[in-house]
């Protein structure tokens, strides 16, 4: 697979999203999560990607995760528990993959204590 920013923008950019966001994490599985299509990791929402009015967000249903990778976002707009971009300025795979590992870690220290 090429890197999601090569890819043709809309659906197959929110695809592509979730294909690396499967590559990192094999163990979790496609669900619905605060009513956006999610993947699920431990039966605990991972990380959901969206096509927006403005472009695009990704979700890791957590705002610690969001703040956790705020030096690798560059000037993407964030919210508390959510990371906008767009086409013009795309979410960097290193800050993506960051925000994957940083969930799962987080879903397993809750989870294992």
């Amino acid at each position: 697979m090429g890197e999601p920013e090569s890819i043709e923008p809309g659906p197959a950019t929110v695809a592509a999203w979730m294909v690396r966001a499967r590559e990192l994490e094999p163990a979790s599985v496609d669900a619905v999560s605060y009513g956006l299509p999610a993947l699920l990791y431990r039966g605990k929402p991972l990380v959901a990607v969206a096509q927006t009015a403005a472009g695009y967000s990704v979700y890791p249903f957590s705002g610690a995760v969001v703040a956790a990778v705020a030096p690798l976002l560059g000037d993407l707009k964030r919210s508390k528990g959510a990371i906008a971009f767009t086409d013009a300025h795309p979410l960097p795979r290193e800050a993506f993959d960051e925000l994957v590992r940083t969930r799962r870690a987080e879903i397993d220290a809750s989870l294992d204590g």
